[in-house]
């Protein structure tokens, strides 16, 4: 399965008022494995950015004067996530800047829905998390996912940390750990998200006879403390 966790950043909130999109970013994932075939772009969007905007993301008017146009990448950014599913933190506000800018475009572009499905995080964490805050920030928080070097919000930045949320709040690619006691004296465990690039050779070592025996005096001692020894049963 490739799924295509996507970020936007814009030049204002509603695409409606003419506002237009300044930065696309994606992390690409396949099987739930963060490939690192990512996509990032900044683009020209040809009208001023309001001042709130910038404040949020930080990105300025002048940065963009020498960014291309969406139309110039308009086709590759398709073919990167086409057929792919998106995965994306209030899908609705991206989706309805990404169709605003087709439709814009007038190259006979597809709409979203045409060429990919969405999954959009924020409704999945209602659904998971009932009447808490759901925000990238929150969800960081409650999945302790480090964001401390997000000062500001940037689409590729963004896309990266909600990777790593998603990946914990459907309980995916996580290193097994046993839980233990912090230096708090609170339960945790080790669930760091694991990026495969290749599978590893593992090397196999068998028990000698000496381990085996000691492992069938081990299992006596079982059987005679509770009558049963659960690795002795043999499977039907």
């Amino acid at each position: 399965m490739r799924q295509i966790v996507l970020d936007t950043e814009t030049t204002g909130i509603n695409p409606l008022d003419g506002h237009r999109i300044i930065e696309i970013g994606c992390v690409e994932m396949i099987d739930r494995k963060l490939t690192g075939n990512n996509y990032h772009v900044y683009i020209n969007p040809l009208r001023e950015i309001e001042q709130e905007a910038i404040n949020v993301h930080g990105i300025t008017n002048e940065f963009l004067v020498d960014k291309p146009k969406f139309t110039e990448i308009a086709h590759d950014f398709i073919e990167y996530i086409k057929g792919a599913e998106l995965v994306i933190h209030n899908a609705p506000f991206d989706v309805g800047f990404m169709d605003h800018e087709f439709k814009l475009a007038g190259m006979n572009l597809p709409v979203t829905a045409e060429i990919c499905q969405v999954l959009d995080t924020l409704d999945l964490a209602r659904k998971i998390r009932p009447g808490k805050k759901n925000s990238l920030d929150a969800l960081c928080r409650a999945y302790h996912v480090d964001n401390s070097h997000r000062t500001f919000h940037g689409a590729l930045l963004d896309s990266e940390i909600l990777a790593d949320v998603y990946l914990y709040m459907t309980g995916g690619q996580t290193a097994l750990g046993l839980a233990h006691n912090d230096e708090n004296g609170n339960d945790s465990a080790d669930t760091s998200i694991i990026r495969i690039n290749k599978q590893a050779n593992l090397k196999i070592i068998s028990a000698d006879a000496d381990e085996l025996q000691k492992h069938e005096l081990y299992l006596d001692g079982i059987e005679k403390k509770s009558n049963k020894a659960l690795w002795r049963q043999t499977s039907e």
